[in-house]
């Protein structure tokens, strides 16, 4: 079976149709993973090797180190397929891979974990007055229609890690709150400061055209 192939089996509204593809989807993938189809680990490459690598090089801010961590991502997914059981999107369990794999190579350089490195940046999990959505444009949302995507890409790797990681998770990869704490191993409420924190960051960097209020967040 073709992954992209995979539709609902029955009328849902649109939402839910997404939704059950998705499901589709990823149990396929699982199912492919797990009888090391022939073929399927090429495609998944060519589906996923743009976003992988544009999450990599803002992860580790260098291109050598990104392009290497790339490759042993995929040799892990060829190892280890058969661990992904489908129950949550492919790509959220591949960059879980990308994620644990960065901060193994920065452990075994600096002895520190990603979360350790921006100790007392004041990214923390107390709780705060606001609510991030879906629907509301963002104040990135609003430059990154507005303006070149370099330039979004240069500020973005002007912030620390944990609030870039954050930000290109949850605007670039559109992913929920619950995968990227997933993703992450985060608590939900550290992932919305961290997301909240990232977009008051990014907005002096990028001129008057992000100077949305916090509150749209």
């Amino acid at each position: 079976m073709n992954i992209a192939s995979v539709r609902p089996f029955f009328a849902k509204t649109p939402v839910a149709a997404v939704q059950e593809q998705a499901r589709q989807e990823s149990l396929a993938i699982a199912e492919g993973l797990k009888r090391q189809k022939a073929g399927l680990l090429d495609e998944l490459i060519v589906r996923y090797q743009h976003r992988l690598m544009r999450y990599l090089l803002f992860l580790t801010g260098s291109r050598d180190v990104a392009e290497d961590l790339f490759q042993e991502v995929w040799m892990r997914v060829l190892v280890r397929g058969s661990q992904f059981n489908g129950s949550s999107r492919f790509e959220t369990w591949l960059f879980t891979i990308a994620r644990n794999l960065t901060i193994d190579r920065q452990r075994k350089r600096t002895l520190s974990s990603l979360d350790e490195l921006i100790e007392g940046s004041g990214d923390d999990d107390r709780a705060m007055n606001f609510e991030i959505t879906a629907d509301d444009p963002t104040p990135y949302d609003h430059v990154s229609s507005l303006e070149d995507r370099e330039r979004v890409a240069a500020a973005l790797l002007k912030l620390d890690t944990l609030h870039r990681e954050a930000l290109v998770l949850r605007f670039d990869e559109e992913m929920s709150l619950d995968e990227i704490a997933n993703v992450t191993k985060s608590p939900l409420s550290t992932v919305k400061s961290r997301i909240y924190r990232g977009l008051a960051m990014i907005k002096p960097l990028l001129g008057d055209a992000a100077q949305a209020p916090p509150e749209a967040v």
